[in-house]
């Protein structure tokens, strides 16, 4: 009889946007502590997250785990300290897009590691895109001395190649997300097949939307109310608009809703109110026929359900996931032909089986490989 795994304790912090009712990366938090949980009871190894929020007490509700301040410098360094390692990621942590301080944060939070010893770990994270030549001495430096680096796409993978870290120490994994299970399957499990995408008989299809605020003019959401507008006087359909960042994109549903009927939500119209937790978000997308995403969470938890997807794109990283699947955007917030992205929901709402039958081999890679990151923590630790 071989000898059993001798168990040992791992204290993690993990650093990302946690704890800013993102449902997106709320999901990306929550995938990753599911992952680090299931390979560390195969590996032997007891983890302890410490995740760094910006609502640590929400944080410690929702996950039931350990969490401090992301912007309090004694806590965040008593953290670190007592730590035996850092995760960097997931998502879009290392871009300048939105601020040019948002680099410089999550680069000092794994200097600081790195200058206390502890091994740092780049989990599944989207580069880019990097405007300042000056942050990319910084990435690299930074990354040349992690433990593990893994991005989620090849561009990301090829811009920090361009910037000199070695194209030899860095893997392209999937997002974490894919690996999301609903409550109460296993983390890699899979979280329904093709053969469920056939939906019932006889009710009306749902129609799921996730909308963001993008254009000044709000031309990508007035178009989107046009294509809608045109499948519901075609057939019977329920829109269901889900906000994934709040307030947001309550907002911005509000917005499309009221483009919708005269009255704005009721009938068939419906917004999803609330949602915070990741997976109860994850099931109200299993609900849907078909998904209309401009968030690239919407997308990623509608693949892993096998629910057939329409990606409205205003930034790279939605083709980047779309093309993994041998997708490609059916919009776009420069370029909206209200009339094809109808008809692209017409195609799908009627053959939702077969796309989920043409996508089930890729989309179980997908969910498959999302678990890699972890793996290749726990060996570290072994």
């Amino acid at each position: 009889m071989g000898r059993e795994i001798e168990h040992k304790s791992k204290r993690l912090v993990v650093s990302g946007y946690y704890g800013f009712d993102n449902s997106g990366d709320e999901a990306v938090l929550q995938s990753i502590l599911f992952a680090l949980k299931e390979q560390g009871e195969t590996a032997g190894i007891h983890i302890e997250p410490v995740v760094l929020s910006a609502n640590p007490q929400r944080t410690r509700e929702m996950y039931g785990v350990e969490a401090c301040h992301r912007m309090k410098v004694p806590d965040l360094f008593r953290a670190i300290k007592s730590s035996d390692g850092l995760i960097s990621g997931g998502g879009s942590l290392l871009q300048d897009a939105t601020s040019s301080r948002t680099i410089p944060y999550y680069l000092l939070v794994l200097k600081l590691a790195q200058w206390m010893r502890k091994p740092t770990f780049i989990y599944s994270q989207g580069i880019g895109p990097v405007n300042n030549p000056r942050f990319f001495s910084w990435i690299r430096s930074t990354f040349k001395k992690c433990a593990m680096i893994t991005v989620r796409d090849q561009e990301s993978a090829d811009l920090i190649g361009r910037m000199g870290v070695p194209a030899s120490s860095v893997s392209v994994v999937p997002d974490p997300v894919m690996g999301l299970p609903l409550r109460g399957e296993a983390a890699s499990g899979k979280a329904g097949t093709a053969a469920d995408a056939s939906g019932e008989t006889g009710r009306v299809p749902v129609v799921g939307v996730s909308v963001r605020f993008w254009n000044a003019d709000r031309s990508e959401l007035d178009a989107l109310a046009e294509a809608l507008r045109a499948v519901m006087d075609r057939r019977r359909i329920e829109v269901r608009l889900l906000p994934f960042h709040l307030p947001s994109d309550e907002e911005a549903s509000a917005y499309v809703a009221e483009r919708l009927s005269s009255s704005g939500e009721g009938g068939d119209v419906r917004i999803v109110r609330g949602v915070t937790h990741p997976q109860d978000m994850l099931a109200e997308v299993s609900a849907c026929d078909v998904l209309v995403g401009m968030r690239l969470h919407s997308l990623i938890y509608a693949a892993s359900q096998f629910v057939p997807m329409v990606g409205v794109s205003y930034d790279p990283k939605i083709d980047q996931f779309l093309a993994r699947l041998g997708m490609k955007a059916a919009a776009s917030t420069q370029s909206f032909d209200a009339a094809a992205v109808a008809a692209e929901i017409g195609l799908l709402l009627d053959g939702r089986r077969e796309w989920a039958d043409g996508k089930q081999a890729a989309i179980d890679r997908l969910k498959k490989e999302a678990q890699l990151p972890a793996q290749q923590i726990m060996q570290f630790y072994r």
